[in-house]
């Protein structure tokens, strides 16, 4: 018996899951999610949360909350290769701390840069931080211990199986629209039959996650975020006590035996959860069946180098949230749904061949390692010449998968149903984010003169910015007769504003360029139609007072 019914309900509480639930609460829809376990998880799956991912929390108001439970944004994100922990070190790869980062993106104030720094939180943490505010939202109903067991849909809708893993009763809901935000393993992809293309397998892994009193034992060479070695790599999740080891290593191996072989040394250290681990690389060959979608791991898995697993997600959630909000709430068309996988599987995929590069990068480095280590021993006094040779090839190497500031938040979706395709698309650079308010950007970050970042003006909807005194025509009464949320912004004319390349800009939601010119159009009306996904002419000229 179907007993609730929801616009959207959402298969799987991780970040993903709670982030798209999030979204559309942000813009007053609401939602269920389920998610069979009965508590956040427990795996330290990862570390890191990019500046894009930051930038969507800041719009959904929670940016704070989640950097009160993380690591103190006063320590750096320094990465370093070494000999070993109690060895020497080889290269150090230098990163501000999170509070400096926002002060060098204020002062260069050239657009290469998200107005929230990245924030080192190890998803243990971030989890409990984001469910307390769904828990906190009246439109979102949570339940956790509720495990997806079905779907059947129709054009009217989708009627989901679900059961309680504690009492085993079964319940039918019924929704609009049904995402599985439900992991790699996804049993909403599967129910739908798509298809991933890709690596299945790449290397077994081992994870150690324990706690060592003694941090000195991993800070001979100053503070640290990541410190590798040609045997693995050893996560700083706390900044303090907690610790999460990554080696290559047989399913049986003994957690006890890999970390005093990654040490050199016999350690006290209470290990917390220790499990073997097989990284993918595939994408879903699509993100749609009908009314029901996939986002974040059951779309996609990359292997972690970069951070691009969790953050990838976060981006779909945005990007979907919105266009779900829009539908449901009447002022949205079934083409904004179309161009869900039209803007983000394109992402998906760059980002795991960034991954791909990543990792031959630091194959490579240890190769380096590895061969200076056939030589002698490098930790050996009469060595240091060698170590200055492997630290100036790792130099050369380089740290990609820490500076691809393209991947991470110069993606566009030019190309888009949604958009108009300028003459000139801008020219995507993985390492570099390029600054452009061309439609399908990201909307750059300058600051004005306040010291504000231009988007803390944006509002949940739609946003129109207009430079000076230029007209823009009847684009409230537009946006109003389809019921689109518009918020009118007017900026000074000052140095930031001269950067954007046009007067007039159409900010979406989700703080991408929808359009952008140096004057009113003659109608408003076919633009707003397409990038709401209606078709035009939708909006009747009587509608539009």
């Amino acid at each position: 018996m179907t007993t609730n019914h929801s616009p959207v309900l959402i298969v799987g509480a991780g970040p993903v899951g709670m982030v798209l639930a999030l979204t559309l609460a942000h813009l007053d829809t609401p939602s269920i999610i389920v998610e069979r376990n009965l508590h956040t998880t427990r795996h330290p799956k990862m570390d890191l949360t990019n500046g894009r991912s930051m930038e969507i929390f800041r719009a959904l108001g929670i940016a704070d909350e989640l950097r009160a439970v993380a690591v103190p944004a006063d320590q750096p994100l320094d990465v370093i290769w070494a000999t070993s922990p109690g060895g020497h070190i080889l290269h150090r790869f230098a990163y501000p701390s999170p509070n400096a980062a926002r002060e060098i993106a204020r002062l260069n104030n050239d657009g290469t840069a998200t107005h929230e720094p990245s924030m080192r939180v190890s998803q243990v943490v971030l989890e409990p931080a984001l469910k307390a505010q769904l828990d906190a939202s009246p439109l979102i109903d949570v339940r956790f211990g509720w495990a997806f067991d079905g779907l059947r849909q129709s054009n009217d809708g989708v009627i989901a199986s679900l059961f309680c893993t504690d009492t085993g009763m079964n319940e039918a809901v019924a929704c609009d629209y049904l995402v599985g935000c439900d992991g790699g393993g996804s049993r909403v992809r599967d129910a739908i039959g798509i298809e991933s293309e890709g690596d299945y397998a790449i290397a077994e892994f081992y994870m150690i996650h324990f706690r060592c009193a003694r941090s000195d034992v991993f800070t001979r060479f100053g503070p640290v975020f990541h410190l590798q070695t040609s045997s693995g790599t050893l996560i700083s999740q706390n900044g303090n006590d907690i610790w999460t080891l990554h080696v290559l290593a047989p399913p049986d191996a003994d957690p006890k035996t890999l970390l005093r072989d990654f040490v050199g040394a016999e350690i006290d250290a209470e290990i917390l959860v220790a499990n073997p681990w097989t990284p993918h690389m595939t994408v879903a060959k699509t993100y749609r069946d009908g009314r029901v979608f996939i986002a974040g791991d059951a779309a996609h898995q990359v292997i972690p180098t970069g951070g691009y697993g969790m953050n990838t997600g976060v981006g779909d959630a945005a990007d979907l949230g919105w266009k779900l909000a829009a539908v449901c709430k009447g002022w949205g068309g079934e083409s904004l749904l179309t161009s869900y996988e039209a803007e983000r599987r394109p992402v998906a995929l760059r980002n795991r061949e960034a991954a791909a590069r990543h990792v031959i990068v630091r194959q490579q480095i240890s190769e380096q390692i590895h061969n200076a280590q056939a030589l002698g021993d490098l930790d050996a006094p009469d060595a240091a010449h060698r170590r200055i040779a492997v630290g100036r090839a790792i130099a050369a190497l380089g740290n990609l998968e820490n500076e691809s500031w393209g991947i991470e938040h110069g993606f566009t979706y030019c190309g888009s149903p949604l958009l108009e395709s300028e003459t000139v698309e801008p020219t995507f650079n993985p390492e570099r984010c390029e600054p452009s308010t061309a439609p399908g950007c990201r909307f750059p970050n300058y600051y004005l003169d306040n010291g504000r970042p231009i988007a803390d003006k944006f509002g949940r909807g739609f946003t129109l910015l207009a430079i000076g005194s230029v007209e823009i025509g009847r684009i409230d009464a537009c946006a109003l007769a389809i019921g689109m949320p518009l918020k009118i912004v007017r900026l000074e004319v000052e140095p930031s504003t001269q950067k954007l390349e046009s007067l007039i800009i159409l900010v979406r939601p989700d703080h991408h360029i929808a359009w952008r010119g140096d004057q009113q159009p003659d109608d408003w009306r076919p633009i707003l139609n397409r990038v709401v996904g209606l078709v035009s002419p939708l909006i009747p000229e009587e509608r539009v007072a």
